[in-house]
């Protein structure tokens, strides 16, 4: 099934950014080793908009700044269910796979830090994950956004199966 991409326009919202990682990258020249700068930053407004993203520079401050602003550009809408997720999901990217299963309150994020990081500026506050098969942040971070993306609410699993939402209890 393809996953409706819900991008939403910044307009309005509140965002709070946090840089997952930043990397330095050499490049042999002649004269040397020039190095250059790469990070990769969240946004969000711990109520339901994450956004990520990521910038390349020759300064640190300029790449974060670069990865910021091209978060903004690519911001989501996630349906949560309160502090948790509505529902069980698996999200991919290449060799990367994040398990998230919901949790009762109280229970915290268990989650690494690149996980963390995304489910943190989406408002979740309640959840269990896994991560499996790669451990680079930029893949575990497009795997978890990809898993937030796959989840739906109540009314649009009852429109989807065509039915009224009390029936889907049944």
């Amino acid at each position: 099934m393809k996953i409706k991409r819900r991008r939403v326009k910044i307009d309005g919202i509140e965002l709070s950014d946090k840089v997952v990682v930043i990397n330095r990258v050499a490049k042999v020249v002649k004269g040397g080793r020039r190095f250059s700068f790469n990070a990769l930053s969240v946004v969000g407004d711990s109520d339901g908009h994450v956004g990520i993203g990521f910038g390349k520079a020759n300064d640190v401050p300029d790449a974060i700044d670069k990865s910021k602003e091209d978060a903004k550009k690519n911001v989501y809408k996630i349906n949560l269910n309160k502090t948790t997720i509505p529902h069980e999901v698996v999200g991919k990217f290449k060799s990367a796979k994040v398990i998230m299963k919901p949790a009762a309150p109280g229970t915290g994020i268990i989650a690494g830090p690149s996980v963390r990081a995304v489910l943190e500026k989406a408002g979740v506050s309640d959840i269990l994950t896994k991560a499996q098969g790669s451990r680079n942040p930029m893949n575990l971070v497009k795997a978890t956004l990809d898993g937030l993306l796959q989840l739906r609410s109540l009314k649009e699993a009852a429109d989807v199966r065509e039915v009224p939402i009390s029936k889907l209890w049944e």
